[in-house]
């Protein structure tokens, strides 16, 4: 545990202060458990940090995104049954993330892999004692969704898109500072939406349409032509590896994204490993794309997931949906779900999984 604060950089840090300017100190004996902090090792960029098609400004990790949802759930409701499903919600993630849902055909909807989330938390010895002793119930954290402020429906605003798209404008795209990010958090407020659930909600038009116009910069980085490539390519290693015997679909739930990529570079099969080689070497150059296949080399067609956020606001005593009420933020939406994806993508090197 000491060495993720040691090793955590200064702005994550003072970002932390902003989520939550007093960290709950009962929050770290459940971070401090083995299965949590396995998340350390996985990378929030679903494996685009290792080629060069890609430049994030620093590594950001499952388990950084994960304290971070559960800061903002606890900080706006002071719940801790609410915040430990928030801290829970992606223990069940395998190395490289979301590429394992493209590997399971779930390239769209990115859940396949949740299912574990009870069964991991339920075998853990240290946070089953930890929730004994604090009377908390295995169904009480073990499902984020049954929490409206921890998760609800794209594009409403919950705790999980507030975080990952707050993180994502400073080490991916960076799209604000963390003064803006003070603003617009310091502007948000739990009220209830069409459907009666609590939500958070912007209480100024003005800040949340700055909000949406910063953040839409962002949204395409997570499922443009590159990113939906890089993101099968790894799919198609780790599925031909596992075909190959190399390793096992549950090794994805142990280990860290840098185990893997050892076993990658040191398998036998000289064919993954210089693909793997090629894909790290790859930059935006390398990049194939257009609406007809190309069976020379590695070439793909995936469909991703449009994440993007219509949240609240409130107008004369009234909550409406930004979209509704902003003419800036309707176009800044609309001109992301209209952005251009080309049916074909691929990498300009041979690669046939197997």
């Amino acid at each position: 545990m000491n060495n993720y604060w040691n090793n955590l950089n200064k702005e994550i840090k003072e970002y932390f202060k902003i989520l939550s300017p007093e960290f709950p100190e009962w929050l770290n004996e459940y971070i401090n458990t083995p299965e949590v902090i396995r998340l350390d090792g996985i990378g929030q960029s679903n494996g685009t940090l290792y080629t060069k098609v890609y430049n994030d400004r620093y590594y950001y990790s499952s388990l950084t995104h994960s304290i971070g949802v559960a800061l903002i759930i606890w900080h706006f409701t002071h719940d801790k049954k609410q915040t430990l499903s928030g801290l829970f919600h992606d223990i069940a993630t395998p190395t490289f993330k979301h590429c394992i849902d493209f590997m399971n055909g779930d390239s769209e909807v990115q859940e396949s892999t949740e299912e574990r989330t009870e069964q991991i938390i339920q075998n853990s010895k240290e946070i089953m004692a930890l929730l004994e002793r604090d009377k908390i119930d295995l169904k009480e954290v073990s499902d984020y969704k049954i929490y409206p402020i921890a998760d609800n429906n794209t594009p409403r605003l919950s705790a999980d898109r507030f975080e990952y798209t707050l993180s994502g404008g400073l080490y991916q795209t960076r799209v604000f500072e963390l003064e803006n990010i003070r603003q617009y958090y310091n502007n948000i407020i739990i009220t209830k939406n069409e459907d009666g659930l609590d939500e958070l909600a912007f209480k100024d038009l003005k800040i949340c349409e700055s909000f949406i116009h910063d953040i839409s910069k962002l949204w395409p980085r997570w499922v443009e032509d590159e990113v939906r490539l890089c993101m099968q390519f790894i799919a198609d290693i780790i599925k031909s590896m596992n075909k190959k015997g190399f390793i096992t679909i549950d090794d994805l739930y142990v280990l860290s994204e840098n185990d893997v990529i050892k076993m990658i570079q040191t398998c036998k099969d000289h064919y993954i490993r210089d693909a793997f080689e090629n894909y790290q070497n790859a930059t935006r150059a390398f990049v194939y794309k257009s609406d007809e296949p190309n069976n020379e080399i590695y070439c793909t067609s995936v469909k991703g997931k449009k994440r993007y956020i219509n949240p609240l606001v409130t107008l004369n005593k009234e909550v409406k949906r930004i979209k509704d009420v902003s003419k800036l933020a309707n176009e800044d939406i609309n001109s992301f779900l209209n952005m251009k994806m080309h049916t074909y993508i691929g990498f300009n090197f041979e690669f046939k999984p197997y």
